[in-house]
Parts: C-alpha cells; structure tokens; sequence
C-alpha cells in the first residue's frame, strides 16, 4: 500500500476495500512507508481513510493479518501482538478452501540488496520514487486522451534484462523457502509485480501493489485463487454483470 507515500493510490484502495466484503484480510507488507515519512511529512485524509476501513472491517468480523514489510519493519518489534483486531506475524500459514497450505510473508528477507547494502536499497527506493512521480505526469496526458492507466516502471522493469532476472532469482527463492516448509505455496509482495504461477510444485503468488497496478489476490468460496486489477475496465466489467460486490473468503 506505502501509505505516506506520493504514489499511493489511495482512491481507488478505499473503492476497493468499500467494496468488499471478506471473511479474512492479509496485509503483506509495506503498509505504512516509514521510509518515505522519513523525507517528508505527507499524509493526506485519504491515507487515514485507508487506516480506518481496515480497523473498521476487524472491528465487524473480518480477521487482518497484518505481515510487516522492510518499509514497514519497525511493526516486526510487536510480533503477537495484536492492535486494534488486527494481528501482527512475520510470516503466516493459511489454508485454503480447498486444502492447500500457503506460506504468506513480504519477502523482502530474500532480496540481496536489501539485505546486505540498507544505502543502495534506500538509493534504489529514490530512483523509483522519481520514476513514479514521472509515472503520475505520464499518465495525465493518458487520461486526456481517454487511456486507461499504464505503468511506466512495470514497464521498465521488464525490459531491462538485469531487474527481469532478479525477479526470477527472487521467484525462485522464495519457492524454495515453501518447499523446506513443506507448504503448497508462497504468497509474498515486495517487489510489485503481481503473478500467480508454479515454480516446479510451487505455486508463487505475488500479490502486486496499490502503487503501480492497483492489485491484490482474492481467495474464491472454492479455494481458487485470482488476481485483481481494481481499474475502470474491471469495475465496469462488475457493473455489467449486476455485481454490487465482490463476495470471497479472503483478500492478501
């Protein structure tokens, strides 16, 4: 979410949440940007909106597991503790409706930048909020023109060979993780792009970001599993087949 951030789109995560209604909800790190409130002082209504639907949902029923993230991990102190229904976990075990174990955590523990060099990690943090800023400038001119959302780092991300293969190493270790857990699957954030697939026996889920692609993993009444991209095409998509809401068990 990186609430405190320029980048957060915290519109469209209250339209989200306001729409929802779910038996589970996980946070999977980088909640609250303490990295970024460290530069400056931005916390705009909306971010407080966010804050207080979550708190709200644990309040009425819905069990928050919040799993805090490298941006966030001053919350990793307060492990088994719980603060306003909401419990805190360096990392979970959920299982699905259909029987399958999943390892949730952020994942930033196997990212060898973050690691080992805290200065190139923050250096690299910059350069992406600078990319994103260029992101919003970019996507102003889109929306003259009638053109949905585009993510200008997604994009870049993926055509630069060196970032294509640190996501596939970072894939690749974290299934390694479930199998010497002896789970099913693996669902992680961290490093913002969104995909469900296997890695061997694997399944690796990534549940994406409410910076770049707006985007989260809901679990289906029948254990299966999906990714959401909450934008225009997909609530008019909602609209058209008479769904006031989306009704799942679970949300990460």
């Amino acid at each position: 979410m990186h609430l405190g951030f320029r980048g957060c789109q915290a519109e469209n995560l209250l339209d989200f949440l306001h729409s929802v209604e779910t038996e589970y909800l996980f946070l999977v790190g980088d909640i609250v940007d303490f990295w970024s409130l460290q530069k400056s002082s931005y916390w705009p209504q909306q971010h407080t909106n966010v804050v207080r639907s979550i708190l709200g949902k644990a309040k009425h029923g819905t069990k928050v597991i919040y799993v805090p993230g490298n941006h966030d991990e001053v919350m990793r102190e307060y492990a088994g503790y719980s603060f306003g229904n909401v419990e805190i976990h360096l990392d979970y075990e959920h299982t699905t409706a259909n029987g399958k174990k999943l390892l949730i955590l952020h994942g930033d523990e196997f990212d060898t930048i973050v690691k080992h060099s805290q200065m190139i990690a923050k250096l690299g943090s910059w350069a992406y909020d600078m990319l994103l800023r260029l992101n919003q400038y970019v996507n102003i001119f889109r929306k003259l023109f009638k053109r949905n959302y585009w993510s200008l780092a997604k994009y870049l991300k993926l055509k630069v060979k060196n970032a294509v293969n640190y996501i596939g190493s970072f894939e690749t270790a974290l299934a390694h993780l479930a199998n010497e857990r002896k789970v099913d699957g693996v669902v992680c954030g961290h490093i913002h792009h969104a995909e469900i697939r296997h890695i061997n026996s694997i399944l690796y889920c990534n549940d994406g970001d409410w910076v770049e692609s707006c985007s989260c993993m809901i679990e289906h009444d029948d254990g299966s599993l999906e990714l959401v991209y909450w934008t225009e095409d997909y609530k008019n998509i909602l609209l058209s087949k008479d769904h006031s809401e989306i009704d799942n068990q679970y949300v990460a």
